[in-house]
């Protein structure tokens, strides 16, 4: 059995239709267009997968018949993001909806300064800063104002050092005189 060619035809519309919708300024079509993408990568990876054949379970077979499961964990894998990134742009439109009645992305005052302005001016500003952070220095070692610091107890009473290490603890070996 060969691939259809009208799941290859499904999946290439998919794609097109999802990458259209995505590229809309309503976040609500860019969830549409989310869900038709993540709907042709599962049909990717049917495609993929090749021919059916029996489970891959092990004794079920000989293993040139049995399906490869690898397409079949990746399709599961892409649900499970599709369906968290869903979940996460729905709460954004709702979020957005809450605050200003409305789910299209407007562009702001930057946005539109930095649009107005030509390559050249942009080129210039970031020489400018390239130049600056010449200046700067990144390396922290042995410096007192380094970004990480750790403590230990000698350096703060309130700290307690009692967290467990790799080396193996020794019981105590009884003192001569408690024998008796």
């Amino acid at each position: 059995m060969s691939v259809s060619l009208v799941l290859i035809i499904v999946m290439a519309v998919l794609f097109a239709c999802g990458v259209y919708a995505m590229l809309e300024r309503s976040l609500t079509r860019v969830l549409i267009g989310f869900l038709l993408l993540g709907n042709a990568a599962n049909l990717l990876l049917l495609i993929v997968a090749g021919q059916p054949g029996i489970a891959p379970f092990f004794g079920a077979g000989p293993t040139d018949e049995m399906t490869d499961p690898l397409p079949q964990a990746l399709t599961l894998t892409a649900i499970v993001i599709t369906f968290a990134v869903s979940a996460f742009l729905l709460a954004l439109i709702y979020r957005s909806w809450q605050l200003g009645q409305a789910d299209t992305v407007e562009d702001d005052a930057e946005d539109v300064a930095v649009r107005g302005r030509g390559a050249e001016e942009a080129m210039d500003e970031e020489t400018e800063i390239e130049d600056t952070d010449d200046d700067a220095t990144t390396d922290f070692v042995g410096v007192d104002t380094s970004p990480i610091v750790v403590l230990q107890s000698r350096d703060v009473s309130g700290i307690r050092d009692d967290a467990p290490v790799d080396k193996p603890v020794r019981p105590n070996p009884p003192k001569r005189g408690d024998d008796e």
